[in-house]
């Protein structure tokens, strides 16, 4: 998740070298069938794409993500629920969703692929999304804008990497409207006029085009404009066409001559230039919403004047303005998820319930309390971190304070109580009814000091603090470490300061875990073994292809690991290795892990909502229960099943369900 936001937020001028083949099928049904009926719990919030709602009934509303995964609302924005997935991954980013005015059981959803930049599809439904069709003329191209014709809802035009296209059948068949030239492409975003159907805007990656005859002829619109500008939204005045707003890299841009020249508008700082999207009101044609990276703004006399409406660190990716009540103004965004306005964007507070979008690294049930959890999130700045739940999982708040924006990677808890965090930058703790974490990241490593004949050999003390990034901690009674990007780090007084570095050489770890004195400390693509708890260390011996290792394991003495190329046990602390098959997929498995009170190993794969279990030391696997969602890790709290999951939260085993994850084993121990 946190490449993919980075691909995403990055200029789309840069194509990814990766090649992935997938069969795009449009997979739809409702959340509860896909999702096998597990429960989200949360926590709510994360990224949003894109927002539509359906204009005979504006309290229907439609979400998009940057997975593939479609949300829906009958409520205004309020609540939200899963309502179907598009694509055969989770690669697809849904920027723009659209419904036919006409017959608003019939919609569009427009989708690229982040693996294969240059990939993509477009979507139809006619049944308000409840199953979902791909539009073949359309298929593996590249779609990053669409509109529907004001004037005429069986016009659609769509722009994509390689061009423009429409349809004037409602989707049925499809036409290239910009071969006339081969300079028009890169099109990041789309208009039509609100009266002639044959006048289209297109915006690219260098600036816009426009066509006055139904792509028979374009002409550059950039007078006014500077140079080499990427064109992200393009509006026209449903009241007065001459009238356009075009948003760039470079500013936001007014047109009063139909594109002829443009000037660009004042009042909005130069770090929130970056547009996404610019909405207007539509019972207000004055009213013009700019969603920037720095925020929100709004101008109430067709942009001669400006106002930030939110707080700067909001990115905004669209805007949605209740027909009915211009006041209801809605916003999708990255990170804080749904906001939502009643006082025409006045206050905006989170509108969440439902929508859970988060990538969720650890999950940990407190010692001391039943009901109390703790997940860690990434990629979510100031709004991630760690949160908690005091009545298992039902309702969540930010756990925070302290940790300044960063990712948290592993959660722990010592025997005390106290809650240790592994991020992106440094260890922290945050102790028993304490509010705000704090840093345990004092290193004192010591060394030999110089010395002559006259004076006694002595040791030196060299402080540091570290910053590196904590990938795993392991607890034990008598020792803490941590696998980080600087080495192995160990404490002997719970935190209060550390030793260590490279460990033979290497010091880009991954994982580490214990058992007894045996110690497997995990790189990316090799392991090395201590079975006298640390003092001395072994090069366990992979082979050449395991490039990708998630996480270590120790189960009765032999040591597991979870890699993309499938998970190995060695009985021999090391010595030789064998690659799990008989029952567990070879590939992508995410996680291996021991459950104690029912004597089973548990696996999960991010190809697969499937849990593997084993009952006898790794040598067979059986299927356990579907999830429905790609799982990083596995947990069993209070004899039922928790997952983990890249992009959906944590999830959680449905009462139906319990029996398998509490006594699974034991009955099929007794068979």
């Amino acid at each position: 998740m946190g490449a993919k936001r980075y691909m995403i937020s990055a200029s789309k001028k840069l194509v990814s070298c990766k090649t992935l083949l997938f069969v795009l099928l449009a997979l739809c049904c409702a959340s509860a069938a896909w999702a096998g009926q597990w429960t989200a719990l949360g926590p709510d919030g994360g990224d949003v794409r894109s927002l539509a709602y359906d204009p005979q009934n504006p309290d229907h509303i439609f979400l998009g993500t940057s997975t593939g995964t479609l949300f829906s609302s009958t409520d205004g924005g309020h609540s939200w629920s899963r309502l179907a997935h598009l694509g055969s991954g989770d690669d697809y980013v849904i920027d723009h969703l659209a419904f036919d005015p006409q017959s608003p059981n019939k919609m569009f959803a427009a989708a690229w692929s982040v693996e294969n930049q240059q990939s993509g599809d477009l979507f139809r439904s006619n049944d308000a999304g409840k199953t979902w069709e791909t539009i073949s003329a359309m298929h593996n191209k590249s779609i990053r804008a669409m509109a529907i014709a004001p004037s005429d809802s069986k016009t659609l035009v769509v722009g994509a990497l390689d061009g423009v296209f429409r349809s004037s059948d409602a989707g049925k068949s499809w036409q290239k409207i910009s071969a006339s030239s081969q300079e028009i492409h890169n099109i990041e975003s789309v208009a039509i006029d609100p009266k002639n159907t044959n006048v289209v805007y297109a915006g690219t990656w260098h600036l816009a085009w426009k066509t006055d005859d139904g792509g028979a002829t374009w002409r550059h619109i950039s007078k006014g404009m500077i140079d080499d500008s990427d064109v992200f939204s393009i509006i026209v005045d449903s009241t007065n066409p001459s009238v356009v707003f075009a948003s760039a890299c470079s500013g936001i841009y007014k047109s009063q001559s139909a594109g002829d020249s443009f000037s660009k508008i004042q009042g909005i700082p130069f770090s929130a230039r970056r547009t996404r999207v610019l909405k207007q009101d539509p019972s207000n044609s004055a009213i013009v919403y700019a969603g920037t990276t720095e925020g929100l703004w709004k101008t109430a006399d067709a942009g001669k004047t400006w106002t930030r409406v939110t707080n700067p660190e909001v990115v905004v990716n669209d805007v949605m303005v209740d027909p009915r009540n211009s006041q209801r103004v809605i916003l999708a965004t990255d990170r804080a998820g749904v906001l939502a306005s009643d006082d025409g964007a006045q206050t905006f507070l989170t509108s969440n319930h439902g929508y859970t979008h988060r990538y969720v690294t650890a999950i940990l049930a407190d010692k001391n309390d039943a009901n109390t959890l703790f997940v860690g999130v990434v990629n979510d700045r100031e709004l991630g971190g760690v949160f908690a739940s005091h009545d298992g999982g039902q309702h969540w708040m930010q756990n925070s304070k302290g940790l300044d924006g960063r990712d948290v990677f592993s959660l722990k808890q010592a025997s005390n109580g106290e809650l240790v965090a592994g991020t992106n930058r440094g260890m922290f703790m945050l102790a028993r009814n304490a509010s705000e974490w704090s840093p345990i990241n004092n290193v004192i490593n010591r060394t030999a000091a110089s010395h002559s004949a006259k004076t006694k050999s002595a040791k030196a003390e060299v402080r540091s603090i570290l910053t590196a990034r904590v990938n795993d901690v392991e607890i034990t009674p008598t020792i803490w470490m941590a696998a980080t990007s600087a080495g192995l780090f160990t404490s002997s007084n719970q935190g209060k300061s550390w030793s260590g570095g490279p460990v033979m050489g290497k010091q880009d770890f991954v994982s580490v875990r214990s058992d007894g004195n045996l110690i497997a400390l995990a790189t990316r693509n090799g392991v090395m073994v201590s079975k006298d708890n640390g003092a001395t260390w072994q090069n366990s011996s992979l082979s050449s292809s395991v490039t990708s290792i998630r996480g270590v394991t120790i189960s009765d003495g032999q040591i597991m690991f979870a890699s993309r190329e499938g998970a190995f046990r060695s009985p021999n602390a090391g010595a030789g290795w064998e690659h799990m098959q008989n029952g567990l997929p070879d590939k992508n498995i995410s996680s291996i892990s021991y459950d104690q009170n029912n004597k089973r190993l548990l696996a999960t794969s991010t190809e697969t909502g499937v849990v593997f279990e084993s009952l006898d030391g790794g040598h067979t696997w059986t299927r356990g229960p579907d999830t429905g969602y790609p799982l990083r890790q596995i947990s069993v709290v209070h004899g039922r099943f928790l997952a983990a999951t890249p992009f959906d939260g944590v999830v959680m085993q449905p009462d139906s369900e319990d029996h398998s994850a509490s006594t699974g084993a034991a009955t099929r121990r007794s068979n």
